[in-house]
């Protein structure tokens, strides 16, 4: 069949639209069933350690939803609220599980048997090193904190530490440039990414809470399903969240690669689940999903977090939105071009600015520490760009928002903050 022919503009509102960022958000108190219409049009949410401004997983909710309670997120990521044993009715309601799918991330439960074929991999090809001259998985010690588990969890990595040391048993410590870690915590991410152990949720410290998969998962979960069909839904999960992709940023949603999941994305589009498409201004061959909204509009607004779907997939972003965006945690600060934590702000089907920011919980404020213009800058980007610091300040309870001098767009964004 022909390509569908799609101006740039047009993909651009495809894009916005399947990750529903295209309409004003609805006012009004936000509820479970708000934050439940979000997981299912994403498909996962990312998770990151760094808290300078939220949590990774917080963020895109935001975006989408405005001010919400995050107790909303803490309750679908937990089963018994921590509860030493999660009752099986936790269990059937819980609708949030950790896996590593596009990376480390929250996914339904539905998406945790499409997922095992990773589960297997990290069992079988995995270079997990040693222990005491044993290959790790061979080692006594992944049986003793998986009975550990068994008998008290959920536990974290730390309360198992602790556990062993209690008991004089011989502790190491293995120690790289970014981590820190003892050997009971290597044995139980093991045993996490191999899947014979999940997590049932996270502390105050954000620490995994770990226990075993049946008193965490629903029984829905525990099915067998083919690779190359688990590959395939995956696929199509990512194709319907990002509306419209070429075959490397869809496979990318869940990172995907090989010849199965290459025959995957033929396949659907053989079935028609995927379109042909063109772009304008380039040649490559797009995927317009059937049933992505092509909106004659876009009227949203939003902050986008760095490990926001929209933008994580940056030849994606570059292509459709120009901005070359990078993110700026893992890089050197002499490095870094527009700071540590910057958010693309999206006005419209456009990201006209881009804004390094820090809850500064000392000071009760939200930082703008640079403020950068992008060339589609429109005359109300100030203005609104300060509205939607403002919901967020408020939305992490802080008293206000304050700009700093760095950056083309910080002058107005001062003054427009000034009288918002």
């Amino acid at each position: 069949m022909q390509p569908i022919s799609l101006s740039l503009d047009q993909a651009r509102r495809v894009a916005v639209a399947a990750q529903g960022l295209h309409r004003p958000r609805t006012d009004g108190p936000r509820t479970m069933r708000h934050v439940q219409a979000v997981i299912d049009r994403l498909g996962l949410l990312q998770i990151d350690s760094v808290n300078v401004l939220a949590r990774a997983h917080q963020l895109p909710l935001f975006s989408r939803l405005g001010p919400y309670d995050t107790d909303l997120l803490d309750r679908a990521t937990t089963s018994g609220k921590h509860a030493r044993r999660a009752t099986r009715g936790a269990a059937a309601d819980r609708r949030l599980v950790e896996s590593w799918a596009h990376v480390a991330a929250y996914v339904p439960p539905r998406a945790w048997p499409l997922l095992a074929f990773r589960r297997r991999s990290f069992a079988q090809d995995y270079d997990w090193g040693e222990l005491d001259g044993v290959r790790l998985p061979d080692a006594p010690q992944v049986r003793e904190v998986r009975d550990l588990v068994a008998a008290e969890g959920p536990l974290s990595a730390s309360q198992i530490h602790d556990r062993f040391v209690s008991e004089g048993r011989s502790v190491r410590r293995k120690r790289g440039t970014w981590w820190d870690r003892t050997t009971e915590k290597r044995v139980v991410e093991h045993l996490f990414f191999t899947g014979d152990v999940v997590s049932a949720g996270r502390n105050s410290q954000f620490e995994r809470l770990y226990d075993l998969p049946e008193r965490v998962l629903p029984p829905s979960a525990f099915v067998d399903v083919p690779e190359a069909d688990a590959k395939r839904a995956l696929l199509e999960l990512g194709a319907r969240a990002h509306g419209i992709g070429v075959a490397r940023c869809i496979k990318d949603y869940y990172r995907l690669k090989g010849r199965v999941a290459d025959q995957a994305l033929a396949d659907l589009v053989d079935e028609g689940v995927l379109l042909p498409a063109r772009v304008a201004g380039g040649s490559e061959q797009w995927f317009l999903h059937r049933d992505a909204a092509r909106p004659r509009q876009a009227t949203g607004q939003a902050l986008l977090a760095p490990f926001d779907p929209l933008v994580w997939e940056r030849t994606r972003l570059e292509r459709l939105f120009g901005m070359r965006y990078r993110i700026g945690i893992y890089t050197p600060a002499a490095q870094r071009v527009d700071g540590y934590y910057v958010l693309p702000f999206l006005e419209d089907s456009q990201l006209t600015a881009r804004v390094d920011l820090k809850a500064d919980r000392a000071a009760g404020v939200l930082r703008v520490q640079s403020a950068h213009a992008e060339p589609v800058l429109t005359d109300n980007t100030p203005a609104r760009l300060a509205a939607e610091l403002g919901a967020m300040a408020r939305w992490l309870g802080l008293d206000g928002v304050t700009v700093e001098d760095k950056g083309t767009l910080s002058p107005a964004l001062r003054a427009a903050t000034a009288i918002s």
